[in-house]
């Protein structure tokens, strides 16, 4: 009976109902289309960052991310490369040789960072067969190597030249090699793209003279949110000789980035719930105003004041959840094409983010979470602002509330 009751009340001043479901159900899809855009932008990013060049997650011998140098370099095998790969969720893994050393061409000499990489696991990481802009990919046997284009304009090289490099081998030595130009690449990072240069693995085992070592073992996985599982895992499964990395630990400037980000998206939903709240209020205290008198005449005719607070109650009750699921329903179509066909930028911003190794582009993401979240935390902000009329209502003087 009460709950039919209440739900009538609501219609009893439908304009005003309507309004304040509309503000609710405005607010809400707001809160959800701006939610959703954010986690999207930061998922796409992060992305976007591992698959560049770090992985989500890297396994390196002791010391190494402290001093990067091949003499912290550790000892690789099937054995080792199966066992990591046996573990849940981890969909690959690409073994890296990494030295810095002198790249010179002609009179031209400039420091690069060598990576040496087997091509297929490292294509199937960071897609680096789709950077080539020049010439043709390199396979495991090659003895070619890959310079990136702002590398290679600086060394004024094209495909078929040869490239001099020389570094510090494994045993304290030095190092020289002579390798042709198979490809040029490009990167959207401009530290990546004036710096570094593969070679086949073997090819860059042979040349420092590190048979069978690597500097890390960089990881993709099958489901990102489970990165912290799948280091604990790895540190029980690999020997304590070798270090295990999260991306968030190689890069705690991006995270922090993303909290600083994330706590501006806090103060602004702050804000909205600001707004819907006094919307709520300024209706019930409206609805209170109004109604005295009728519920002096209810409280003179028998029924409990506890009945009359838990009917004003629901009232809050439905004109929050029916302002939410409206809201729920007007976001998803516009999260879902923010999803399907996200916002792309062009022209100079677009060469901006490119800049910093980020595509320009603003997806959406499509998480139930996200909705059930946003109607929940409206609907709790209803029933506190409903304590207000309850105890009024308990409080209640029949006789003067009457009489006014």
């Amino acid at each position: 009976m009460l709950s039919i009751l209440a739900w009538r009340n609501i219609w009893r001043n439908r304009n005003r109902s309507l309004i304040t479901m509309a503000s609710i159900a405005s607010a809400v899809a707001l809160a959800v289309v701006t939610s959703s855009l954010q986690k999207g932008v930061w998922d796409n990013l992060v992305n976007n960052l591992v698959s560049l060049y770090t992985g989500y997650v890297q396994v390196h011998g002791e010391g190494y991310w402290k001093e990067q140098t091949l003499e912290n370099s550790f000892e690789t095998s099937d054995t080792l490369v199966q066992k990591v790969l046996g573990v849940p969720d981890v969909s690959n893994a690409a073994p890296r040789l990494e030295v810095f050393a002198l790249a010179s061409a002609g009179e031209k000499t400039r420091g690069c960072l060598i990576a040496g990489v087997d091509p297929v696991a490292e294509d199937g990481l960071t897609h680096l067969r789709s950077k080539l802009v020049q010439g043709t990919f390199i396979d495991t046997a090659s003895q070619e190597a890959l310079v990136a284009e702002g590398l290679a304009g600086k060394l004024r090289l094209t495909i078929g030249d040869t490239l001099v490099l020389l570094s510090q081998s494994y045993y304290g030595s030095t190092a020289a090699g002579q390798f042709r130009i198979a490809g040029i690449l490009h990167f959207g990072s401009p530290d990546l793209n004036g710096r570094i240069c593969y070679l086949a693995l073997p090819a860059a085992r042979r040349w420092l003279d590190a048979s069978q070592r690597a500097t890390a073992l960089a990881l993709s996985l099958d489901d990102p949110r489970k990165v912290n599982d799948v280091k604990k895992a790895l540190r029980t499964a690999l020997p304590k000789s070798l270090e295990v990395m999260t991306w968030e630990e190689m890069m705690p400037e991006v995270v922090q980035h993303i909290k600083t980000d994330t706590a501006g998206m806090y103060i602004f939903l702050a804000v909205l719930y600001l707004l819907i709240s006094f919307g709520i209020f300024s209706t019930l205290l409206m609805m209170l105003s109004e109604r005295q008198r009728e519920f002096g005449m209810l409280v003179a005719l028998g029924m409990r004041k506890g009945k009359i607070a838990v009917m004003v109650l629901l009232e809050t009750v439905f004109l929050t959840l029916t302002g939410s699921l409206v809201g729920m329903l007007l976001s998803w179509p516009i999260t879902w094409y923010l999803t399907e066909y996200p916002i792309r930028f062009g022209g100079e911003i677009a060469k901006i983010y490119e800049r910093f190794g980020f595509e320009a582009v603003f997806p959406a993401t499509l998480k139930l979470s996200i909705f059930v979240n946003q109607t929940m935390v409206v609907l709790v902000i209803g029933l506190i602002l409903a304590l207000y009329p309850v105890w009024r209502i308990m409080r209640l003087d029949p006789v003067a509330a009457m009489r006014r």
